[in-house]
């Protein structure tokens, strides 16, 4: 027995060491990709031609994408991290709402839309497939049908509602002309959640929650995003909202009261299970519509000369309430309190994640490149040593960034032996929030040069003062804790 023991004990203590290894081998390739010397970031000089707009055309130039095919890409580091940070802030909003997060498969059969009519309905910019044994699939453009599907074979009872789940979820639309980018591309990552309520009134909390959650998730990421009544278009049914964010290159016409640019927003601890009736009210009570269901002559007449807007405008997101347009010719149905079955109300809530990133260069940017609000930055701060040769550069450089990790920011640190033009242009095109400029002349004075890229202001700061300055930065403009 002493001798199994042994062995056994021997055999732990190994493999825990292996672990070990593993992890600090993980957290040496973590600090390497760090360093640009080692990161895969493709920036492009050039223009590209085909790029239409600003989001498209920095995207290729920050080498944050590559384009495969019409409307394909391949998201390359820099992008990715972005993309990575969006979603993060789209699923801690939606838990927060009472949300539940599951997978659907990306392929759908093609029974369950002809259960709701929509399979001959949805038009060619659905992906039609027959697998080898003849069944007939299509890549999934929406999830109503396959939500439904999972409901109705688990929910039997009132008492289970209200329910909403939702997912995160490569989807494909074949569009006639994709374009922008990915702004409007055929393949493209979305968040969608869909609620079951029991009747009507239920339904509308349900809506209510995923309204101010929408609120909340766009402000966390630096955008404002407004609330526009809007058409319902293939999903269908009764009530849409579309989030829109004003811009020059957005492709809808879009009609609202200025106010609703500069209105509160819930705080992180607004409870959901409250009534959110009036900040729906408060919200909504303002115009704002997009071209396809606006009226101009009610929007002239409802809002005051001074405050009229008349704009573009590009959706980042859109609420859905459809009541049972899914639940009653799919059979999904609970008993109620009076034992009678009854067709549960539905709503569904998208947000386009692959959307969000260019939209977020929309708002903003200036002829060097991105500037990315901090909570979705690639990185928060960027250390450029203009001597990458240079010792004691180096030395001070390797200081700051072993501090500025160990002060939880997320940095880049500029080791190349580029010339300073150079890494000063891509720092601005890559848009980091925060720019350190260590060169031999600061080391000397025991100062580092540090730039606000979305304000273009610089200050010469004491090395040892750096860190905290940083920190005292990035920390609220994080707005994960508001």
């Amino acid at each position: 027995m002493l001798a199994f023991l042994s062995i056994w004990y021997k055999f732990f203590i190994k493999n825990q060491l292996n672990c070990f290894k593993l992890f600090e081998s993980q957290s040496i390739l973590e600090s390497i990709s760090m360093r640009l010397s080692n990161y895969f970031l493709p920036v492009l000089k050039e223009v590209p031609k085909d790029a239409e707009i600003v989001s498209h055309r920095l995207m290729l130039r920050a080498g944050m994408i590559r384009q495969q095919a019409a409307g394909l890409y391949s998201w390359l580091p820099l992008g990715f991290k972005v993309m990575q940070k969006v979603q993060k802030i789209v699923e801690q909003e939606q838990n927060r709402a009472g949300a539940i997060e599951l997978l659907m498969p990306t392929l759908q059969p093609a029974d369950l839309w002809r259960e709701s009519g929509r399979y001959d309905a949805y038009g060619k910019e659905m992906l039609r497939i027959t697998d080898r044994g003849e069944r007939d699939l299509l890549y999934g453009p929406t999830n109503e049908e396959m939500i439904t599907d999972i409901f109705r074979s688990s929910i039997k009872s009132y008492k289970d509602l209200p329910l909403n789940l939702y997912h995160v979820q490569w989807k494909f639309r074949d569009e006639v002309r994709p374009r922008f980018g990915t702004m409007r591309s055929r393949e493209f990552l979305m968040k969608d959640a869909y609620s079951f309520d029991l009747n009507e009134d239920e339904a509308a909390k349900s809506y209510n929650k995923m309204f101010v959650a929408y609120l909340r998730t766009y402000y966390r990421m630096g955008l404002t995003a407004i609330p526009m009544r809007a058409d319902t278009g293939p999903i269908g049914g009764e009530l849409s909202h579309e989030f829109i964010i004003i811009a020059d290159t957005g492709e809808s016409e879009v009609y609202c009261h200025s106010d609703l640019l500069n209105k509160a927003i819930p705080s992180i601890d607004i409870d959901y299970n409250s009534d959110l009736s009036s900040i729906i009210d408060d919200w909504t009570s303002l115009f704002a519509a997009t071209d396809d269901v606006a009226d101009v002559a009610e929007f002239e007449n409802a809002v005051p000369n001074d405050k009229r807007i008349k704009a573009r405008g590009i959706e980042v997101g859109q609420l859905f309430y459809f009541g049972d347009k899914y639940s009653k010719p799919m059979g999904a149905t609970v008993t109620d309190s009076n034992g009678k079955e009854v067709a549960v109300h539905m709503g569904s809530y998208g947000i386009g994640i692959t959307r969000i990133v260019p939209a977020i260069i929309e708002a903003s940017h200036d002829e060097n490149g991105i500037i990315w609000p901090v909570s979705v930055a690639p990185f928060e701060v960027i250390i450029l040593n203009l001597r990458a040769k240079d010792e004691e550069c180096s030395k001070v450089c390797e200081n700051l960034y072993s501090e500025l990790k160990s002060a939880n920011i997320d940095v880049l640190y500029d080791d190349t032996d580029q010339g300073a033009g150079a890494k000063f242009a891509t720092a601005d095109l890559i848009g980091i929030p925060f720019q350190l400029v260590i060169g031999p002349r600061g080391v000397k004075s025991g100062e580092a040069e540090f730039k606000n890229r979305a304000s273009g202001e610089k200050n010469n700061i004491p090395l040892s003062g750096v860190v905290q300055t940083i920190v005292d930065l990035v920390i609220p403009q994080r707005r994960d804790k508001i």
